[in-house]
């Protein structure tokens, strides 16, 4: 009887470290977004998540931070590489302080479409920039966000000419290449984190932003801005991003599903941008933004390709990247 009891509290004991093992065994994924839920980060997010909850199992859960609430993009970039949080969507010119070579997608006038912001995130050149930045940010890529061309919104005057730059005061990201190309197009740019940009467009401590039409209504800024202008010299990428290390911890099971579900998550995303992108734009119209055409944005290609290019090959790996990537463009 003896024996028969302590058997007994063994196998509770037993019980009662795996019970709490198996309770836990849900692993919760920590995902931030620079953009609120509604955008076009949202739509990747929220597709990749659906995914990975219905296809684990029950192993998976996915919490989503929109808004910037664990931090600027930047700042999730390095959180998502030394696993302080799992990962993250963010605006590719925002990962390249991490990955010089992948500054290649932020040249201005690169791209031209969205067939061309395709190509350059699938096939060879998805798989080029994903090693990339596995090597140089410690970060995996699992899906892309298409967010269109990025375009100028201000509140100072309307553009619709290389001329009508000068003297206006515009919000980037802290991205050099970024920075460069509204200097040669005689603006003056103003590196600033995300978080900051509304309330500094508020109180006019710049005119305005450079953004693509659904960031700009889901970030309501036409409650500070009144023009916006069809500039198209750079198309907004925004890669999926989970920690390379976290990845790499995952079963080869597990890292099939994330690779899937950020493919699906690329595609849904690809679908919305394609088709909200105009209903974005006459939202903000509605809201009371004046829409205006660029009238010599062949100059503005020109300038920016000849001024801002070779200044930096050598950042991104030299002309004959730059070349390669040209050319697999189909141009």
């Amino acid at each position: 009887m003896k024996r028969f009891t302590i058997f007994s509290m063994m196998i509770f004991f037993i019980m009662g470290l795996i019970l709490p093992m198996s309770a836990s065994a849900e692993k919760t994924l920590k995902i931030g977004l620079g953009d609120p839920i509604e955008s076009d980060q949202g739509v990747l997010a929220l597709r990749f998540k659906e995914i990975i909850e219905n296809t684990s199992d029950g192993n998976y859960k996915v919490d989503i931070f929109p808004a910037g609430q664990l931090g600027d993009e930047q700042k999730m970039v390095k959180d998502s590489r030394r696993g302080s949080i799992d990962g993250a969507v963010v605006a590719v010119n925002n990962i390249t302080p991490f990955a010089k070579s992948v500054g290649i997608l932020t040249l201005p006038y690169l791209m031209q479409s969205f067939d061309d912001a395709v190509n350059a995130t699938t096939g060879a050149l998805g798989d080029k920039w994903r090693e990339a930045l596995i090597k140089e940010a410690g970060v995996h890529v699992l899906g892309w966000a298409y967010s269109n061309f990025r375009v100028l919104t201000n509140s100072k005057k309307p553009v619709t000419t290389l001329g009508d730059l000068k003297g206006l005061k515009i919000r980037v990201p802290k991205n050099a290449i970024m920075i460069a190309t509204w200097k040669a197009l005689g603006a003056e740019p103003i590196p600033m984190a995300w978080p900051e940009t509304f309330t500094a467009m508020q109180q006019k401590v710049v005119d305005g932003q450079d953004n693509p039409h659904i960031t700009n209504y889901t970030m309501k800024f036409y409650e500070v801005q009144d023009y916006s202008s069809e500039c198209h010299y750079l198309f907004s990428l925004q890669p999926l991003v989970v920690g390379e290390k976290f990845f790499q911890s995952l079963s080869a099971k597990d890292q099939a599903m994330f690779t899937r579900a950020g493919i699906e998550a690329q595609q849904a995303n690809l679908l919305f941008s394609v088709t909200k992108s105009e209903a974005a734009k006459q939202n903000m119209i509605d809201k009371g933004v004046e829409s205006l055409e660029i009238k010599d944005e062949d100059q503005w290609s020109k300038l920016a390709i000849e001024k801002v290019w070779p200044q930096f090959y050598d950042t991104v790996g030299g002309k004959a990247e730059v070349d390669k990537v040209v050319n697999a463009l189909g141009r």
